[in-house]
């Protein structure tokens, strides 16, 4: 049995499980109310008067990283979940004896089971990201500066995710490998937002705690890098000096030597987990 044979198995087994379908609903829904509000925006009175076309790709743009992080925080929910009972559901249903028990490295069924869950997240966060984009440029007619790129970036985050809840599969049981995992993830995006405010109020400390919780997970290091990607350059030069401090703006794209550490960090925990999973009992 070939890891592409178990990766194509897993893919199947996820179409099947209820989560998908929680996906697809939210997914939809969230498109929706987008569409409606997207629409809303030109012509729209405020204190300043009617909202121009300008203005309004400019909203847009910010609004598009909210969007987009909801988007993220759906795709983290649902690889996580199913990340789950891919190591430790089988290992406590007795599932893993039927695969486990031919004459078949356990390193190339976790392989295989890790590249089917990165073909459903990436699949996901792509298409789900896509429709969002078009949404947008139907409505109000902004087009991100480099879509490809935050799109990807928004794929490599779900990969470290998914990858951080395999890792815990392997350890600790089904429901608290996925709560463990959406809490780390939630909860370095806080801290990322904690450190914009730092670093716009000029403390180094405060801006540090930011730093240090992306180098510890990378999901927030590439989520800021996707919103710099899917933004409007002229929203920075709008939103002034202090834009740090806000959580759905990025200063600066990714460096090419933060994303050798997120890749770099996929490796090793995907590494921790071959070896966690090489020593269970099952």
């Amino acid at each position: 049995m070939t890891a592409l044979t178990v990766a194509g198995l897993t893919l199947r087994e996820a179409a099947r499980r209820r989560v998908v379908w929680a996906l697809l609903v939210l997914t939809v829904v969230l498109l929706a109310l987008s569409g409606w509000g997207f629409s809303k925006l030109v012509g729209l009175d405020t204190d300043l008067g009617t909202m121009t076309s300008g203005e309004a790709r400019l909203v847009a743009s910010l609004l598009l990283n909210l969007i987009m992080f909801g988007f993220s925080l759906i795709a983290a929910i649902g690889t996580a979940f199913l990340a789950g009972p891919t190591v430790a559901g089988e290992v406590e249903s007795g599932q893993a004896l039927s695969i486990l028990a031919r004459p078949v490295r356990r390193s190339s069924v976790l392989f295989g089971k890790w590249l089917g869950l990165v073909a459903f997240g990436c699949g996901y966060v792509v298409l789900a990201g896509l429709a969002q984009i078009l949404v947008v440029r139907t409505v109000v007619g902004y087009w991100p500066p480099a879509p490809a790129r935050g799109l990807a970036l928004l794929a490599a985050e779900t990969i470290v995710l998914l990858t951080l809840a395999l890792l815990l599969s392997s350890v600790v049981s089904t429901m608290a490998s996925g709560i463990i995992a959406v809490g780390l993830f939630g909860a370095t995006w806080v801290a990322g937002v904690v450190g914009g405010i730092g670093g716009a109020l000029g403390n180094e400390g405060v801006e540090r705690v930011g730093t240090v919780s992306r180098v510890i997970l990378p999901t927030d290091g590439l989520w800021r890098g996707a919103m710099n990607a899917f933004q409007d350059p002229i929203a920075l030069v709008q939103m002034g000096p202090g834009e740090g401090g806000f959580p759905f703006l990025s200063e600066s794209p990714l460096t090419l030597a933060y994303l050798a550490w997120a890749v770099l960090w996929i490796a090793v925990v995907w590494g921790l987990t071959a070896v966690s999973f090489q020593r269970r009992d099952v």
